[in-house]
């Protein structure tokens, strides 16, 4: 049962952050990917894109979902690498958002949108700077948020879940 009440809670969090009016990219997502496995454990990152497929049901699925859904995953196992200090769990949702910036935006390229040169991936990844710093800033609220969380009811979940 409290796998599940962990899910639902994933859930909530991920689709207030996705439903509400927001600026692009401006969701707890990378925040979630991150902290969902450094705090229950890998197996959780299941649920996080369980998450993610439910609210892209209603959202709507699009061409880069494969990459989108690939960077959280990369995330979320790159999540314990990061669990030493507040200083490196800060330091990995960063590190996780400009992960997904390079996957979403590679995959973009993909598209053809830009052409399939050298030129056109970098004119990509040149043309989606304006909607990093969306990215980061919610990624540095939210991961504040969970930390804080985390602190107030003095979950000492992070290094009891390495695995």
């Amino acid at each position: 049962m409290s796998h599940l009440k962990i899910f639902i809670g994933i859930f909530i969090a991920l689709a207030a952050s996705r439903f509400v009016p927001h600026p692009p990219n401006f969701t707890s997502l990378i925040a979630l990917s991150f902290y969902v496995p450094a705090i229950f454990g890998r197996k959780y990152i299941v649920a996080v894109i369980l998450s993610f497929f439910i609210t892209d049901l209603i959202i709507g699925f699009h061409s880069l979902t494969l990459f989108t859904w690939g960077s959280v995953l990369i995330i979320g196992l790159l999540a314990k690498y990061f669990l030493k200090s507040i200083s490196t769990r800060i330091l990995g949702p960063l590190i996780g958002a400009l992960i997904f910036f390079i996957i979403s935006n590679f995959g973009v390229w993909t598209q053809g949108y830009y052409g399939y040169s050298l030129e056109g991936l970098i004119e990509c990844y040149i043309m989606a700077i304006p909607f990093f710093h969306y990215t980061v800033i919610s990624t540095i609220i939210f991961s504040i948020v969970i930390e804080v969380a985390c602190s107030f009811f003095s979950l000492r979940v992070f290094k009891e879940n390495k695995k």
